[in-house]
């Protein structure tokens, strides 16, 4: 059984009762619980489609889009990945946000790198970590222009109300976008890594964090952390909330932003397919990010 060694996952206990099904309908084979109830909201009243955004590689980048079927311009959400890519809790992610009276888009970030889709049925743990680290973070700043872009030429869109929310992974992009792309109105990320691993491997990319770029926020963030997160420490937490009350006084997006800390909350504690799934904390949570999206325009 593998463990992972980045916040960026959690330790799976792969399957005995229940997950052979999940995996099959195609979650995270190598973070899937033993017992996972995975949430599944369905279809009805939702336009579900997949779609490919020009972006000059190869046939463009894909994307799973869910929308509510009512007529009418929509606020817009990009949602990012975990290291596993646009497995099936990354959609249900998106219908349920098409549910709440989104446009949900998931870009496939890892398209090029990974283009048989294997992270989510994969358990080879230096596969993924090895994709997902060649997704350098101009690439995925690039990926972000291509959909931002895209959702602004649609007729079912609001352009003007668009956010970002990513797990995992995705939490650490969704930073990093909200610092980059003034399009954007907020940004919820989810236990996503603020600052640089302690130890980088050899040739890794000499890349941003957070915490570094938290200063030059464009939208306000709501970062949502767990306290029992092995990967992401305390101190780190800290860290951002100090440096977005420092920056506060300059940058109104910082001064908006915030970390909501929950004591009983592992990694991945929104992630119904695994062991760390806190369900009180992840409604919670869910409860915070649209009333920060609606706050702020969106």
């Amino acid at each position: 059984m593998a463990t992972l060694t980045r916040p960026d996952a959690v330790p799976p206990a792969i399957s005995r009762r229940g997950a052979t099904a999940l995996i099959a309908a195609g979650y995270a084979a190598i973070a899937v619980g033993a017992d996972a109830a995975a949430i599944t909201t369905d279809t009805s009243g939702l336009q579900i489609d997949s779609i490919t955004m020009p972006n000059g590689f190869g046939a463009g980048l894909p994307a799973y889009v869910v929308r509510p079927a009512a007529a009418g311009r929509h606020p817009a959400v990009i949602v990012v990945n975990e290291v596993f890519g646009l497995h099936e809790y990354i959609k249900d992610i998106c219908r349920r946000l098409a549910k709440a009276g989104y446009v949900a888009i998931a870009p496939e970030f890892f398209y090029r790198n990974d283009p048989d889709r294997k992270l989510a049925q994969t358990m080879d743990f230096p596969f993924i970590m090895k994709v997902v680290g060649e997704a350098t973070n101009a690439q995925v700043m690039g990926d972000v222009t291509t959909t931002l872009d895209w959702l602004r030429k649609q007729a079912f869109v609001a352009p003007d109300r668009l956010a970002i929310t990513g797990f995992c992974w995705g939490g650490g992009v969704t930073w990093m976008a909200a610092a980059q792309f003034p399009q954007l109105k907020a940004g919820v990320a989810w236990y996503g890594r603020l600052a640089p691993p302690k130890t980088a491997a050899p040739g890794a990319e000499q890349r941003k964090y957070p915490l570094e770029v938290a200063p030059d926020l464009k939208a306000p963030v709501l970062g949502l952390y767990g306290a029992l997160d092995k990967g992401i420490p305390i101190d780190d937490v800290a860290a951002m909330q100090a440096v977005l009350k420092d920056a506060g006084t300059r940058n109104p997006a910082a001064k908006r932003s915030s970390i909501r800390l929950y004591m009983a909350a592992d990694h991945g504690f929104h992630a119904d397919y695994r062991p760390s799934y806190n369900e009180a904390d992840a409604k919670d949570g869910w409860a915070r990010m649209l009333a920060h999206f609606k706050a702020n325009g969106v």
